[in-house]
């Protein structure tokens, strides 16, 4: 270890110490403090070096990790430090050249190699510590998921999710213990999984089976209507698809959506990419509770959610690369989300009524954009024909702040 590299982060498996190479274990017996699960520290044994069980949360163990900087310190990880493990949290609070890490065989590589999966093609995600509903967004016909466990009930919660959404052929592989003495791995279909006795620790593998009438997250935006609950304040799915576009969606961008309603928009602007974030501002608290219902049932359960009347509930949130504002807003919205918008900054507001598309026709010859009319019309029976019926136009301004 260089002098200047103190804190070794060291991947560790289910053999224990023994699978280890033999600079990881010079490495354990010369540290002056050791960190880990319960399970890690047990399968190590006994060291001469002061022992510290992860705390929850794992972050409240960053003080001690930091009051022995200098001194040999490991911490000790499940497979990979640095996939949905501990890494990305103890190099946000230590320099790369302070850090050593020695990964071991990260759980989806193992269960890509036991179900001969390519790993490469597979959704890899984690439920552990994390919102199970994030897994909805993932459940595309044809696909295979590797899925780290939250613990026992996981597996069973899974295959009855599955079944609810018609994918109950899906095929569920529980993977336990790999890499140990107790390796076991069983498979059910999700519909009729009775699998017991599940370890805590355990990797799934779903080879994702749709059925007919399976509930498919569609991969462009415009969802159905039907999809949310709403009180009729939703952005209806063919605005919403144009102005999805219109908000260009990149990845790890934060949305205010001001005036959020069933929260359609920032839902379908998250389900984009799984990095980008949405804040759903919404006055009306029943309106704000049914948001976070379809956040959920739509899979982005991170969907943040501020219950408050803009401008004043703006104040204080981070900062937004790009501002959605439903319903045309009123005058001192518009100028508090132009104010909030750094350089660059988007911004798409539709209106309907004839006073709100004034305040956008305003903001168009103040702020500059574009201004585009959206006409939609619908086949509507009369009698034993159809005829196209008209929807009420929306007048939707776009605006790049420079």
């Amino acid at each position: 270890m260089s002098a200047g590299r103190w804190l070794s982060l060291i991947g560790i498996g289910e053999d224990g110490v023994e699978a280890l190479t033999p600079a990881a274990r010079a490495l354990i017996a010369d540290a002056s403090l050791i960190i880990g699960g319960a399970r890690h520290l047990e399968l190590i044994g006994p060291q001469k070096a002061e022992t510290l069980l992860w705390p929850s949360p794992l972050s409240a163990a960053m003080e001690t990790i930091l009051a022995h900087r200098g001194a040999p310190t490991v911490v000790l990880a499940s497979g990979d430090p640095f996939f949905f493990g501990v890494g990305d949290m103890i190099a946000r609070n230590v320099a790369a050249e302070e850090i050593l890490c020695l990964p071991a065989p990260s759980s989806f590589s193992l269960a890509a190699a036991r179900l001969k999966w390519s790993q490469q093609d597979c959704a890899l995600l984690s439920l552990h510590g994390r919102a199970f509903e994030r897994v909805t967004s993932h459940l595309q016909p044809s696909r295979r998921l590797l899925i780290l466990s939250w613990d026992e009930t996981t597996p069973a919660r899974l295959a009855a999710h599955l079944t609810a959404l018609g994918m109950g052929e899906s095929r569920i592989h529980v993977l336990e213990h790999m890499g140990g003495a107790k390796e076991r791995i069983r498979s059910a279909r999700a519909e009729a999984f009775s699998l017991t006795d599940i370890a805590p620790l355990n990797t799934i593998g779903v080879q994702v089976i749709a059925g007919p009438g399976a509930r498919i997250l569609p991969l462009t935006p415009g969802l159905p209507d039907d999809w949310f609950e709403h009180d009729g304040q939703i952005t209806k799915r063919d605005i919403r698809a144009v102005t999805i576009a219109a908000l260009a969606p990149r990845r790890g961008e934060c949305l205010w959506d001001i005036g959020a309603g069933s929260g359609s928009i920032g839902i379908e602007w998250m389900l984009a990419d799984p990095a980008n974030r949405a804040i759903a501002i919404e006055q009306n608290a029943t309106r704000a509770a049914r948001i976070a219902r379809n956040a959920a049932a739509l899979g982005v359960p991170d969907l943040v959610i501020v219950e408050g009347a803009a401008p004043g509930a703006l104040a204080g949130l981070p900062t937004p690369d790009v501002i959605f504002i439903g319903g045309g807003g009123e005058g001192e919205i518009i100028e508090a989300a132009w104010n909030a918008l750094p350089l660059r900054g988007r911004i798409v507001a539709n209106a309907v009524t004839i006073e709100t598309q004034a305040l956008l026709i305003d903001a168009f010859g103040r702020m500059g954009g574009e201004l585009v009319s959206i006409a939609i019309s619908k086949a509507r029976p009369i009698g034993s024909y159809h005829a196209l019926e008209p929807a009420l136009p929306a007048l939707q301004w776009r605006a790049v702040k420079s």
